[in-house]
Protein backbone atom coordinates (compact mmCIF):
# COMPACT_ATOMS: atom_id res chain seq x y z
CA UNK A 1 0.00 0.00 0.00
CA UNK A 2 1.21 3.06 -1.32
CA UNK A 3 1.97 5.91 1.49
CA UNK A 4 0.94 9.20 0.52
CA UNK A 5 1.48 12.82 2.85
CA UNK A 6 -1.95 14.48 3.69
CA UNK A 7 -1.77 18.19 2.58
CA UNK A 8 -2.44 20.60 5.18
CA UNK A 9 -6.00 22.53 5.59
CA UNK A 10 -5.69 25.75 3.40
CA UNK A 11 -6.72 27.85 6.36
CA UNK A 12 -3.81 26.07 8.35
CA UNK A 13 -1.32 26.87 5.85
CA UNK A 14 -2.67 30.62 5.50
CA UNK A 15 -2.17 30.79 9.29
CA UNK A 16 1.47 29.65 9.39
CA UNK A 17 2.46 31.97 6.75
CA UNK A 18 0.80 35.10 8.35
CA UNK A 19 2.50 34.22 11.61
CA UNK A 20 5.93 34.18 9.94
CA UNK A 21 5.39 36.79 7.92
CA UNK A 22 4.34 38.95 11.11
CA UNK A 23 7.29 37.04 12.89
CA UNK A 24 10.02 38.60 10.04
CA UNK A 25 8.15 42.07 9.67
CA UNK A 26 8.57 42.52 13.51
CA UNK A 27 12.69 41.19 13.71
CA UNK A 28 12.84 43.90 10.87
CA UNK A 29 11.26 46.56 12.51
CA UNK A 30 13.52 45.87 15.76
CA UNK A 31 16.78 45.84 13.61
CA UNK A 32 15.72 49.38 11.60
CA UNK A 33 15.33 50.62 14.96
CA UNK A 34 18.90 49.72 15.54
CA UNK A 35 19.77 52.15 12.88
CA UNK A 36 19.99 55.08 15.07
CA UNK A 37 23.26 56.28 17.54
CA UNK A 38 21.82 58.18 20.39
CA UNK A 39 22.06 54.91 22.81
CA UNK A 40 23.71 51.68 23.42
CA UNK A 41 21.02 49.86 22.39
CA UNK A 42 20.77 51.59 19.17
CA UNK A 43 24.01 51.17 18.35
CA UNK A 44 24.12 47.54 19.45
CA UNK A 45 26.72 47.86 22.03
CA UNK A 46 29.35 50.37 20.10
CA UNK A 47 30.24 53.18 21.53
CA UNK A 48 28.89 56.79 20.51
CA UNK A 49 31.06 58.00 17.69
CA UNK A 50 33.00 61.37 18.20
CA UNK A 51 34.46 61.71 14.72
CA UNK A 52 33.32 61.53 10.83
CA UNK A 53 34.83 58.32 10.39
CA UNK A 54 33.64 56.62 13.56
CA UNK A 55 30.16 57.20 12.01
CA UNK A 56 31.00 54.51 8.82
CA UNK A 57 32.20 52.10 11.30
CA UNK A 58 29.21 52.35 13.17
CA UNK A 59 27.08 52.09 10.09
CA UNK A 60 28.82 48.75 9.15
CA UNK A 61 28.83 47.10 12.33
CA UNK A 62 25.25 48.21 12.16
CA UNK A 63 24.37 47.06 9.00
CA UNK A 64 26.40 43.74 9.63
CA UNK A 65 23.90 42.42 12.65
CA UNK A 66 20.95 43.58 11.31
CA UNK A 67 21.73 41.69 8.24
CA UNK A 68 22.87 38.43 10.04
CA UNK A 69 19.88 39.20 12.13
CA UNK A 70 17.46 39.05 9.14
CA UNK A 71 19.34 35.98 7.98
CA UNK A 72 18.92 34.25 11.08
CA UNK A 73 15.30 34.86 11.85
CA UNK A 74 14.49 33.61 8.01
CA UNK A 75 16.71 30.23 8.60
CA UNK A 76 15.09 29.81 11.77
CA UNK A 77 11.58 30.37 10.04
CA UNK A 78 12.18 27.47 7.26
CA UNK A 79 14.16 24.94 10.10
CA UNK A 80 10.85 25.45 11.97
CA UNK A 81 8.79 25.14 8.94
CA UNK A 82 9.93 22.20 8.05
CA UNK A 83 9.82 20.57 11.45
CA UNK A 84 6.12 21.36 11.50
CA UNK A 85 5.11 20.98 7.78
CA UNK A 86 6.72 17.42 7.10
CA UNK A 87 6.40 15.59 10.90
CA UNK A 88 5.12 12.30 11.26
CA UNK A 89 1.08 12.37 12.38
CA UNK A 90 0.58 8.87 12.75
CA UNK A 91 2.64 5.37 13.81
CA UNK A 92 1.25 4.48 9.69
CA UNK A 93 3.01 7.07 8.00
CA UNK A 94 6.19 8.37 7.28
CA UNK A 95 7.19 11.79 5.58
CA UNK A 96 8.95 11.12 2.14
CA UNK A 97 12.96 10.91 2.80
CA UNK A 98 14.68 12.19 -0.84
CA UNK A 99 12.72 15.33 -1.92
CA UNK A 100 14.99 18.39 -3.60
CA UNK A 101 13.98 21.90 -4.79
CA UNK A 102 16.50 22.60 -7.29
CA UNK A 103 15.64 26.28 -7.26
CA UNK A 104 16.32 26.54 -3.46
CA UNK A 105 19.25 24.62 -3.35
CA UNK A 106 20.85 27.39 -5.91
CA UNK A 107 19.57 30.31 -4.14
CA UNK A 108 21.17 28.64 -1.04
CA UNK A 109 24.34 28.47 -2.87
CA UNK A 110 24.47 31.98 -4.58
CA UNK A 111 22.57 34.11 -2.14
CA UNK A 112 25.61 33.42 0.20
CA UNK A 113 28.91 34.53 -2.16
CA UNK A 114 26.48 38.11 -2.98
CA UNK A 115 26.53 38.33 1.31
CA UNK A 116 30.06 37.95 1.62
CA UNK A 117 30.34 40.29 -2.12
CA UNK A 118 28.17 43.02 -0.31
CA UNK A 119 30.19 42.85 2.67
CA UNK A 120 33.54 42.85 1.15
CA UNK A 121 32.42 46.05 -0.83
CA UNK A 122 30.89 48.12 2.70
CA UNK A 123 34.08 46.84 4.41
CA UNK A 124 36.35 48.21 1.73
CA UNK A 125 34.48 51.65 1.58
CA UNK A 126 34.65 51.85 5.53
CA UNK A 127 38.29 50.98 5.60
CA UNK A 128 39.31 53.65 2.81
CA UNK A 129 37.71 56.16 4.33
CA UNK A 130 39.43 55.71 7.87
CA UNK A 131 42.65 55.12 6.85
CA UNK A 132 43.39 57.43 3.77
CA UNK A 133 39.68 58.53 2.24
CA UNK A 134 41.76 60.66 -0.60
CA UNK A 135 38.27 62.76 -0.93
CA UNK A 136 39.19 64.38 2.45
CA UNK A 137 42.19 66.85 2.43
CA UNK A 138 44.49 65.61 5.81
CA UNK A 139 44.89 68.97 7.63
CA UNK A 140 47.40 67.76 10.68
CA UNK A 141 49.68 65.28 11.21
CA UNK A 142 50.50 63.65 14.56
CA UNK A 143 53.49 61.18 15.08
CA UNK A 144 52.45 59.19 17.22
CA UNK A 145 54.76 56.84 19.40
CA UNK A 146 54.71 54.44 21.07
CA UNK A 147 57.28 52.73 23.86
CA UNK A 148 57.39 50.93 26.98
CA UNK A 149 55.42 52.23 28.86
CA UNK A 150 53.95 55.90 27.92
CA UNK A 151 53.44 57.54 24.84
CA UNK A 152 54.75 60.72 22.92
CA UNK A 153 53.08 62.95 20.83
CA UNK A 154 54.89 64.86 18.39
CA UNK A 155 53.31 67.92 16.30
CA UNK A 156 55.60 68.34 13.21
CA UNK A 157 56.20 71.75 11.73
CA UNK A 158 54.01 73.14 14.14
CA UNK A 159 55.31 76.41 15.29
CA UNK A 160 58.27 78.32 13.16
CA UNK A 161 58.98 75.26 11.45
CA UNK A 162 60.05 72.91 14.46
CA UNK A 163 58.73 70.31 15.73
CA UNK A 164 56.29 70.50 19.35
CA UNK A 165 55.72 67.48 21.24
CA UNK A 166 54.61 66.42 24.52
CA UNK A 167 55.78 63.13 26.82
CA UNK A 168 54.41 61.20 28.92
CA UNK A 169 56.93 59.54 31.74
CA UNK A 170 56.72 55.74 32.59
CA UNK A 171 54.02 55.08 35.90
CA UNK A 172 53.24 58.52 36.41
CA UNK A 173 50.65 60.83 34.73
CA UNK A 174 48.99 60.04 31.42
CA UNK A 175 50.26 62.16 28.54
CA UNK A 176 47.47 64.57 26.87
CA UNK A 177 46.89 64.56 23.39
CA UNK A 178 45.57 67.47 21.67
CA UNK A 179 43.74 67.99 18.02
CA UNK A 180 41.36 70.24 16.37
CA UNK A 181 37.71 69.88 16.20
CA UNK A 182 36.18 69.88 12.31
CA UNK A 183 39.71 69.18 11.16
CA UNK A 184 41.04 66.04 9.68
CA UNK A 185 44.01 64.66 11.56
CA UNK A 186 46.05 61.50 10.46
CA UNK A 187 48.05 59.91 13.20
CA UNK A 188 51.04 58.47 12.24
CA UNK A 189 52.11 55.57 14.35
CA UNK A 190 55.23 54.71 15.41
CA UNK A 191 57.43 52.07 18.16
CA UNK A 192 60.92 51.77 18.73
CA UNK A 193 60.71 48.59 20.43
CA UNK A 194 57.75 45.99 20.67
CA UNK A 195 53.84 46.05 19.45
CA UNK A 196 51.68 48.59 20.82
CA UNK A 197 48.60 49.71 19.62
CA UNK A 198 46.98 53.12 19.81
CA UNK A 199 43.13 53.57 20.85
CA UNK A 200 40.15 55.95 21.52
CA UNK A 201 36.99 54.12 22.06
CA UNK A 202 35.38 57.09 20.96
CA UNK A 203 37.02 57.12 17.44
CA UNK A 204 35.58 53.78 17.01
CA UNK A 205 39.25 52.24 15.62
CA UNK A 206 42.28 50.88 16.89
CA UNK A 207 45.79 50.16 15.31
CA UNK A 208 48.51 48.37 16.09
CA UNK A 209 51.64 50.07 16.53
CA UNK A 210 53.81 48.20 14.92
CA UNK A 211 58.53 48.60 15.39
CA UNK A 212 59.50 48.98 11.26
CA UNK A 213 55.90 49.57 9.90
CA UNK A 214 54.41 52.92 9.53
CA UNK A 215 50.80 52.54 10.31
CA UNK A 216 48.60 55.53 10.19
CA UNK A 217 44.83 56.48 10.51
CA UNK A 218 42.58 60.00 10.03
CA UNK A 219 39.81 61.05 12.30
CA UNK A 220 37.71 64.39 11.97
CA UNK A 221 36.50 65.15 15.81
CA UNK A 222 32.89 66.78 15.33
CA UNK A 223 32.67 67.61 19.31
CA UNK A 224 34.88 69.61 21.86
CA UNK A 225 35.48 67.30 24.58
CA UNK A 226 37.85 65.20 26.67
CA UNK A 227 38.32 61.43 25.55
CA UNK A 228 40.28 58.51 27.28
CA UNK A 229 42.69 56.59 25.06
CA UNK A 230 44.97 53.60 25.75
CA UNK A 231 46.95 50.59 24.80
CA UNK A 232 45.11 47.73 23.56
CA UNK A 233 47.91 45.35 23.23
CA UNK A 234 49.94 43.46 26.09
CA UNK A 235 53.31 45.24 25.74
CA UNK A 236 55.32 44.23 28.97
CA UNK A 237 54.84 44.83 32.76
CA UNK A 238 53.60 48.21 32.79
CA UNK A 239 51.35 47.55 30.03
CA UNK A 240 48.32 49.14 31.82
CA UNK A 241 49.92 52.15 32.55
CA UNK A 242 49.91 53.41 28.89
CA UNK A 243 46.96 55.63 28.96
CA UNK A 244 47.01 59.18 27.24
CA UNK A 245 43.98 61.84 27.08
CA UNK A 246 42.45 63.27 24.32
CA UNK A 247 41.29 66.86 24.65
CA UNK A 248 39.56 68.10 21.03
CA UNK A 249 39.61 71.49 20.97
CA UNK A 250 38.94 74.74 18.54
CA UNK A 251 41.59 75.51 16.51
CA UNK A 252 42.05 79.00 18.43
CA UNK A 253 42.92 76.95 21.69
CA UNK A 254 44.89 74.32 19.31
CA UNK A 255 47.45 77.19 17.98
CA UNK A 256 47.53 79.03 22.19
CA UNK A 257 48.71 74.81 23.05
CA UNK A 258 51.20 74.44 20.23
CA UNK A 259 52.64 77.47 20.89
CA UNK A 260 52.57 77.24 24.80
CA UNK A 261 54.90 73.82 24.30
CA UNK A 262 57.28 75.46 22.31
CA UNK A 263 57.66 78.49 24.78
CA UNK A 264 58.12 76.11 26.84
CA UNK A 265 61.31 73.99 25.18
CA UNK A 266 59.29 71.14 24.06
CA UNK A 267 60.53 71.46 20.71
CA UNK A 268 63.30 69.74 18.02
CA UNK A 269 63.72 69.95 14.80
CA UNK A 270 61.98 66.33 14.14
CA UNK A 271 59.41 64.25 15.16
CA UNK A 272 61.11 62.14 18.59
CA UNK A 273 60.72 58.71 17.89
CA UNK A 274 62.21 56.69 20.57
CA UNK A 275 65.73 56.74 21.51
CA UNK A 276 68.16 54.13 23.33
CA UNK A 277 66.10 51.66 25.43
CA UNK A 278 62.80 53.22 23.68
CA UNK A 279 62.50 55.72 26.02
CA UNK A 280 61.00 59.19 26.02
CA UNK A 281 63.08 62.52 26.68
CA UNK A 282 61.22 62.48 30.13
CA UNK A 283 62.14 58.80 31.13
CA UNK A 284 65.84 59.72 30.18
CA UNK A 285 65.34 61.97 32.91
CA UNK A 286 63.96 59.81 35.64
CA UNK A 287 66.67 56.88 34.49
CA UNK A 288 69.63 59.28 35.33
CA UNK A 289 67.87 60.35 38.57
CA UNK A 290 67.37 56.44 39.56
CA UNK A 291 71.31 56.33 38.66
CA UNK A 292 72.26 58.97 40.62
Amino acid sequence: MSLQLRERPAPARRRLRRLATAGLLGTSLIALGGCGSDSEFERLAMPKPVTVEGESTLDLWQGAWIAALITGVVVWGLIFYAIWRFRRRSEDEIPVQTRYNLPLEIFYTIFPIIMVVVFFDHTIKTQNTVLNDPDVPVQNTVYVVGQQWSWTFNYPDAVDGQNVYNFGVANEDPPELVIPVDTTTRFELRSPDVIHDFGVPGFLIKMDVIPGEENHFQVTPKTIGTYAGKCYELCGVSHSRMLFTVKVVSQADYQAYLQEQYDAGFFSPEPILGGEYATTPGNFEAADEEDA
